[in-house]
């Protein structure tokens, strides 16, 4: 592929430190870069804004036609807000996505905190609701418990008294939180996920609040990574031309680099590549309903979940923003499996599901409809990451810098806050650090230090931030 010529980088440079714009076109903007970053999602954007500020030479190159990544809120579609990937903001009071100057049209307000578990055509009782609740606690303290000895998978821990609760607390514990499977999922990870007291919605969407925290910044949309050379820099090839830079951060997801969606020369360490598949994607997406007066009788953002006999279930996030669009979630195997089949399938689902908890009249008052299917997008292949049974330690693999030249970032690189949007934003931000000290002469074995390896006790949440919510549930210690 042919190299953009060294005066037109030197040219492009300048124009770029001096005033960044977004989708200034890549022709004009290839030089000898301070850092090249592939991929402005969350993780991406908060490098960009970091080397930004330090004045650093960057380019920020997105496959995509869109900034936010997993991270995006269609208007289009229902004339409302409409996060088709993370939709919830966990403790926003100290997110670092959050913090929005006044005076941007970005309005975040307090997520309810209850919850609904429907049993057939009705809902379920108080003292219901106390035992579905306490089988969460049991289930936790258990996994927790197993986490300390060896990092298996979550299923083998479960306790033998969640008897009728049991499928429910799979679904939540498992697919809802994480988009997998309780028996694809790590036990560390589970345990060390932190616990979040708070969650925010944006009223403008999740989507539109990380687009704005992007405002300004130099980004070439539509524009993939194909390969990346290591040489005397660092070389990424595109359609549009071979951008050099002294270092790069890629911020891709796993699911995307384990399917060899950028050739790397010369080719990653073995546990580089082993790493990619410990960290994969879960399967989590929306079908979006819009209901024509409140069948449900949900008030607004009520979250509902649903007491089944198997993990064929869902989770409904009602009346969203105060508006008519109605969310059912489906994760893990079976949510995967359903996307598989298209979203006619999937919206035929929804429907026949909802109609079983709320009766047939449901159906009639369903207006437009849509379906995300990440496991489909070529640029994500999935929704949020989450470690496999033994593969919690992978993470550590991850941060480490390839040849003090190459970064990783991304929601599957943090040691805690995996799988969601601050912690993807977190990792961005580590990796510019980490490469603005290389730029200045200290050399570091690693991008951010693997926190496994301090002693702390585990705590425990039941949901990230993210596609999903957060039970209303709190550990007990």
């Amino acid at each position: 592929m042919p190299r953009l010529s060294r005066r037109s980088f030197l040219a492009a440079s300048t124009a770029l430190v001096a005033r960044p714009a977004l989708g200034a076109p890549l022709a004009a903007a290839a030089a000898d870069f301070d850092v090249v970053i592939v991929g402005a999602g969350a993780a991406g954007i908060a490098a960009a804004l970091r080397l930004n500020a330090a004045g650093r030479r960057y380019v920020l190159i997105e496959a995509a036609d869109h900034v936010g990544g997993r991270c995006i809120t269609d208007t289009g579609t229902f004339g409302v807000p409409f996060d088709r990937g993370a939709h919830w903001i966990h403790l926003p009071d100290s997110n670092p996505v959050a913090r929005l100057t006044p005076g941007q049209g970005i309005e975040l307000y307090p997520a309810p905190r209850s919850q609904k578990v429907r049993i057939g055509l009705r809902y379920a009782r108080e003292g219901e609701l106390e035992d579905f609740l306490a089988a969460q606690v049991r289930a936790t303290r258990a996994i927790d418990e197993a986490a300390r000895k060896s990092d298996g998978a979550c299923e083998q821990a479960l306790p033998n008294d969640l008897d009728d609760w049991q499928p429910t607390v799979e679904f939540v514990l498992g697919p809802f939180a994480y988009g997998k499977d309780l028996a694809q999922l790590s036990a560390a990870d589970f345990s060390r996920a932190p616990e979040r007291s708070s969650d925010a919605f944006c009223r403008q969407g999740f989507g539109g609040l990380l687009a704005a925290r992007a405002a300004g910044l130099a980004v070439q949309l539509s524009t993939p990574a194909i390969a990346i050379d290591l040489g005397r820099n660092v070389a990424v090839q595109t359609p549009k031309g071979t951008i050099a830079a002294r270092a790069a951060i890629v911020t891709v997801s796993t699911n995307v680099l384990a399917a060899g969606g950028i050739r790397f020369t010369p080719a990653l360490p073995q546990r580089v590549r082993e790493a990619f598949n410990r960290l994969s994607l879960g399967s989590y997406d929306h079908i979006a309903l819009e209901l024509n007066g409140n069948p449900l009788g949900l008030d607004s953002d009520d979250l509902v979940f649903e007491r089944s006999a198997d993990t064929h279930t869902a989770a409904i996030l009602g009346n969203v923003s105060g508006t008519s669009l109605c969310l059912i979630e489906v994760a893990g195997s079976f949510g995967g499996d359903l996307s598989a089949q298209g979203q006619v399938a999937m919206v035929d689902f929804a429907g026949e599901w909802l109609a079983k908890l709320y009766g047939n009249q449901v159906t009639k008052a369903v207006n437009r409809a849509s379906a995300t299917r990440w496991n489909a997008d070529p640029f994500a292949r999935g929704a949020m990451s989450a470690a496999a049974p033994g593969g919690h330690a992978a993470r550590a693999v991850l941060a480490e810098p390839m040849d003090d030249a190459i970064w990783f970032a991304g929601d599957a690189v943090h040691d805690t806050l995996w799988g969601t949007v601050g912690g993807a934003w977190e990792s961005g931000a580590r990796a510019a650090d980490a490469v603005l000290r290389r730029l200045n002469g200290v050399r570091e074995p690693s991008a951010e230090e693997p926190r496994s390896s301090r002693k702390r006790k585990p705590v425990r949440r039941h949901r990230l931030e993210g596609f999903h919510g957060t039970p209303r549930i709190m550990r007990e210690e």
